[in-house]
């Protein structure tokens, strides 16, 4: 049986798989975390590599062994119950997540991130240090993606670089978070519609229940987006609680933080164009997942967050340089 320290031995940041499971049972075999499906009256059994596993997703018709936990949890994986399609059952907005209990996670960040959270500006610093992080990464990875360019994304159209200016111009004349997160909205109705215009789907509209097409994978995606994000945070030792954009208040308000930094980069785009092409969910899952790992998302999610539980008023200029060269 592998030794605890083994199975940690690739950083959540650095691992690769993220897998959505249903109509199987996970158990622990031989020392290995196992599923075994039923298929024309045969048993197969599929081993999950869980050193390098970030999460588990448990749809429906899904079981799990207490033997299996235990092991999961000794290599530091999440795992969550989720409904069909890897989207929750019930709520509309949230995955419980059973998160492997460790005393021994890192306290600096969370330490780093209490040191200015309690202060408004900071706060409201720290959201800004996200939206640039954010439109870096946009620029970034629009402008290189060949996938995406060939189906109209690109960091260079007049449309796209236009809205992407507008925002960056106007997040330092944003006073409070309430305005930051209008000027967000402004500059996700713009992606919508410039999507919507470069798939030829006509007349969209944003719509989280009853969704279908894009709206569907949108709402599908930004689930697996905010997966990585609790990840990320958990690894860190950061509690969800702790937001910088939306409301203190808020449940896992800080996940919905971390996930903002990729969604639109990278959920997006391919939610209209699976859309576009008569995708069915699992086609567009795998893209978006394969993009995820191209991109290095879960990379970037770690660096910003500890970039930013470090920060100060003193450097944030520095902070804010970095992410502009990102």
């Amino acid at each position: 049986m592998e030794q605890l320290t083994d199975l940690k031995a690739i950083l959540h940041s650095k691992r690769a798989n993220i897998y959505y499971l249903e109509k199987c049972r996970v158990m622990q075999k031989d020392g290995r975390v196992l599923f075994l499906t039923e298929e024309s009256d045969q048993k197969q059994y599929w081993n999950i590599p869980i050193a390098n596993t970030t999460c588990i997703l448990l749809g429906m018709g899904t079981s799990i062994t207490q033997a299996a936990v235990r092991m999961l949890a000794s290599a530091g994986v999440l795992i969550g119950f989720s409904g069909t399609g890897g989207t929750p059952l019930v709520a509309a907005t949230e995955v419980e997540w059973l998160s492997p209990q460790s005393e021994y996670r890192p306290t600096e960040y969370l330490q780093g991130w209490l040191s200015w959270w309690f202060e408004d500006a900071k706060r409201l610093q720290a959201a800004k240090i996200f939206q640039h992080r954010r439109i870096q990464f946009l620029r970034g990875i629009w402008s290189k993606d060949r996938d995406l360019k060939a189906h109209g994304f690109d960091a260079q159209d007049p449309k796209i670089k236009s809205a992407i200016d507008d925002f960056t111009s106007t997040i330092a004349a944003c006073q409070t978070t309430t305005e930051l997160l209008l000027t967000e909205a402004k500059l996700a109705k713009r992606l919508y519609k410039i999507a919507a215009q470069a798939t030829g789907i006509d007349k969209f509209v944003r719509t989280h229940k009853n969704a279908a097409g894009a709206n569907a994978f949108l709402n599908h995606g930004n689930y697996l987006a905010y997966g990585l994000a609790a990840s990320t945070l958990w690894v860190l030792g950061i509690p969800h609680g702790l937001a910088v954009m939306h409301g203190k208040t808020r449940r896992g308000a800080l996940v919905f933080d971390v996930a903002d930094l990729v969604k639109d980069i990278l959920v997006l785009p391919w939610a209209f164009i699976c859309a576009k092409e008569g995708a069915t969910e699992q086609e567009f899952r795998a893209q978006v997942l394969q993009k995820f790992t191209q991109h290095k998302a879960l990379d970037f999610m770690f660096y910003t967050v500890k970039m930013v539980s470090k920060f100060s008023m003193e450097n944030l200029e520095e902070i804010e340089g970095k992410g502009n060269k990102a």
